[in-house]
């Protein structure tokens, strides 16, 4: 009898541990490792149909809090990642260039062996996802969501004459030197409008400044004068644009509009009032959205 219930107890452990390997196949190391060897942190959660995040401008793998928190018990599996020089990754202090950028999020999804992926990019992150489409190709990408997204091309140029002048960016970049904190600190209605909490504009402001000075400018220089406007064609997967009509950081018909004008087929949805991150301020409409449109 006590060898019979050692058993039972032994193959009950086995059972519950292999479950719970499942659920957390990452809880061994929470790092990828690219092929410079910079160390990516990353979350796996949940399972069913993979759904890769991929952050904004200096943001990291928190900011998609209550998508992942929320979405793993909606029959989704939820990996998110800190870009290179971001977050709780490594700070090399190189590699801030779409080709290597693109190589980290194949990283991540080769290394999770993923397949079938809605891949959801946000702001700069939506330029990291064109460029990926074009460098790595589609076989591993089902569908793709853009949110507020800096696609097709920011810069004014002649033949974009309602983009944002360089001048714009040199003094971004002018006062992320001089003071960074402040700067941003006074920028969070930008991602956030007028109705979000001063908790939630500290807390928001706490994920930025977790980002090297170093990845924050030279990502600016890398992302203003990125056009993209030839990686529409790579959009060939259902894609899904978020973007809200109060966007002043991408305004929704520089970016939004012309991205789903560029995207055969596309879908936008306009969320009236919304700021430039619509998943933290209508975040039970956004997963309502990016879950109907996952589950398609």
């Amino acid at each position: 009898m006590l060898l019979s219930a050692a058993v039972a107890g032994t193959a009950a452990i086995v059972t519950n541990t292999r479950s719970a390997s499942a659920q957390n196949s990452n809880s061994q190391d929470p790092f990828i490792r690219a092929r410079d060897g910079t160390r990516l942190f990353f979350i796996d959660w949940g399972q069913g149909k993979p759904v890769v995040f991929v952050h904004g401008w200096s943001l990291c793998t928190d900011i998609w809090e209550h998508q992942t928190t929320a979405l793993v018990n909606e029959g989704l599996r939820c990996i998110a990642y800190d870009r290179r020089g971001h977050g709780r990754s490594d700070q090399p202090g190189r590699g801030y260039d779409f080709d290597t950028l693109t190589d980290d999020l194949a990283a991540v999804i080769e290394q999770r062996d993923l397949r079938d992926v809605t891949l959801v990019g946000h702001s700069m992150g939506s330029l990291e996802v064109a460029q990926y489409l074009a460098k790595h190709g589609t076989s591993r990408i089902a569908r793709v969501v853009l949110v507020s997204p800096n696609t097709p091309y920011m810069l004014k140029a002649a033949d974009n004459p309602d983009g944002i002048d360089k001048s714009a960016y040199d003094a971004f970049i002018a006062a992320l030197h001089q003071d960074r904190a402040k700067f941003l600190a006074a920028g969070m209605s930008g991602l956030l409008g007028t109705g979000a909490s001063p908790e939630m504009a500290q807390w928001a402001l706490s994920l930025f400044l977790r980002t090297s000075l170093k990845a924050a400018i030279d990502l600016v220089r890398l992302f203003s004068t990125a056009d993209f406007r030839p990686h529409m064609r790579y959009f060939t997967m259902p894609t899904l644009i978020i973007q809200g009509d109060q966007d002043m950081v991408n305004p929704l018909p520089l970016t939004g509009r012309k991205t789903a004008a560029a995207i055969a087929g596309s879908q936008l949805k306009v969320y009236a009032g919304a700021a430039h991150g619509p998943f933290l301020t209508d975040r039970d409409r956004f997963n309502r959205d990016l879950l109907t449109f996952a589950h398609g």
